[in-house]
């Protein structure tokens, strides 16, 4: 990918995130922040000669803050801060998260604010343009002190220690990885350590990227909806602009402007408008889709808001003022990020609960107004879409069991010193794997959505909900007998995830 995201001229933009993370975009450090970032270095220089002791300068960390270390022991205290740190256990963390983790840390050290040499920021960049990403591993961080763990792995990789994989996905010694790339390991100076491990960037990373994925997914829930609501024969007289004003909520009037648009012109929808029908209102499930995926909406509004004054933050402890003073503070604390980590996973199993509810009642010949018990060709011989249900209501148990809080599980550490953490490394891991169980929910709905509307024939699906039929079909065959299902959940899963099942709907209106 040749684009380029210059660090140290403003805060990042979160797609700048996703361009590094997952998209190898290289990195370019501003000249100017380069010229900060040495001027800032000299008052660190300055405070090392002090016969004063300065935290992170010259005594140790955390419950050690008292103590003292000789000028003649420090490259090596904060070797041995960084060594001791990369504590992590467990799998390995996705590349992508690990990337973002980077970058942010890098746009960190390029504000001028933590103290570190030129030569630390411009090997954080080369390192992520060389496709060289440290090993991290999966358990080290209570998200407070920042993500001190992760982060210390990729200190450690910096440092020419460690474990990498290579821009081919080798696992190499991190010195070996560094010289085939021509990058010279760096023997770290007072205060640099400290710098390098303190930031909420693996947590803030993973909101990003988060959000990214939430976005697409959520108008791929309006989709999955418009397919429900239209199969089962229900009404979108209840998504109309005028009833989403008498409340208005912005993601409310949003996803019920794309339910609109998405079931637009539908002869299915037509066929049932008039005074021959007598159901008076659909079930939640179906009615009140905006109202649900508008929350999550809404939800996701607050979390990017909090996202970005996070990426325009400069997070270190201690931190170098503007006006030259060298400050201990708390601003690594990870709660803000933690609590909408959080807060986004309620709404994502919420969202995914509607969903599966909506599935079910197609499967069920009760509730479904005419389609065959679970959508099988031969009932009796046939279980249809049976096990597919079965399927997304196990993922949605599973997704209320990860929106329990991990931002109140707060645990002592560090002989008390740090005494309440966010746990927000914790918060956004889960996250991660309840998006791809609603990702995999949605999919299911949407391909029993389809089935659905093939059996609607000869009435016709609306524009939209009838292109996303159509880039199904691209992938998993219409109604007929029985055949192995889990592939087609898999196929329609990477059309969800891909973002082509939002992206066919709205090119379609």
């Amino acid at each position: 990918m040749s684009t380029s995201i210059t660090v140290g001229t403003r805060p990042l933009h979160p797609s700048d995130i996703v361009a590094v993370a997952r998209h190898d975009a290289r990195v370019e450090v501003a000249a100017d922040a380069l010229r900060q970032v040495a001027d800032t270095r000299a008052l660190i220089e300055g405070l090392a000669d002090d016969p004063q002791p300065h935290y992170g300068i010259s005594t140790g960390f955390g419950a050690l803050a008292t103590t003292f270390i000789a000028e003649d022991r420090r490259a090596q205290l904060q070797a041995s801060l960084v060594r001791s740190h990369a504590a992590g256990t467990g799998a390995e963390v996705e590349r992508e998260v690990i990337r973002a983790l980077m970058l942010l840390r890098l746009q960190t050290l390029a504000t001028g604010r933590t103290g570190v040499r030129p030569l630390v920021v411009e090997t954080y960049a080369a390192l992520l343009n060389a496709g060289i990403t440290p090993i991290v591993r999966e358990y080290g961080s209570l998200g407070c002190s920042g993500d001190l763990a992760p982060l210390s792995h990729v200190a450690l990789a910096v440092m020419g220690e460690g474990e990498v994989r290579d821009v081919d996905g080798r696992a190499r010694p991190a010195g070996e990885a560094l010289a085939a790339a021509g990058i010279e390991p760096v023997r770290l100076r007072e205060k640099e350590g400290l710098a390098l491990i303190n930031g909420t960037d693996g947590m803030l990373g993973m909101l990003l990227l988060a959000l990214h994925d939430l976005e697409t997914l959520l108008t791929t829930a309006d989709v999955a909806a418009a397919l429900s609501v239209e199969s089962q024969l229900g009404t979108d007289a209840v998504f109309a602009a005028d009833l989403m004003a008498l409340r208005p909520q912005h993601g409310q009037a949003a996803s019920a402007a794309n339910l609109r648009a998405f079931l637009a012109g539908s002869p299915i929808v037509a066929s049932h408008r008039g005074p021959e029908c007598t159901r008076v209102q659909d079930a939640y499930s179906l009615r009140c889709a905006p109202q649900v995926h508008g929350a999550a909406r809404d939800t996701l509004s607050h979390a990017v808001t909090v996202a970005e004054r996070e990426l325009a933050s400069a997070v270190d402890n201690p931190v170098v003022t503007v006006d030259g003073r060298v400050e201990s503070n708390g601003n690594f604390h990870g709660a803000p990020v933690a609590y909408v980590l959080d807060f986004l996973a309620i709404a994502v199993a919420d969202v995914a609960s509607m969903s599966e509810r909506r599935t079910d009642r197609a499967l069920d010949v009760a509730r479904s107004n005419g389609l065959p018990p679970f959508l099988a060709d031969e009932v009796g011989v046939d279980s249809g879409l049976m096990i597919a249900q079965y399927a997304a209501a196990g993922i949605v148990s599973e997704l209320k069991r990860l929106a329990v809080p991990a931002s109140v599980d707060s645990i002592p550490s560090s002989a008390m010193q740090e005494d309440h953490v966010s746990m927000g490394w914790a918060a956004a891991r889960k996250l991660r794997r309840a998006l791809d169980g609603l990702a995999r929910v949605l999919a299911i709905e949407v391909m029993t959505g389809c089935r659905a509307l093939d059996l609607r024939a000869p009435l016709q699906p609306a524009a939209a909900t009838g292109a996303v039929r159509e880039l199904v079909r691209t992938r998993v065959d219409g109604p007929g007998p029985d055949r192995f299902v889990s592939p087609e959940i898999e196929a329609v899963t990477e059309l969800v995830t891909s973002g082509e099942v939002a992206r066919v709907a709205r090119a379609a209106v």
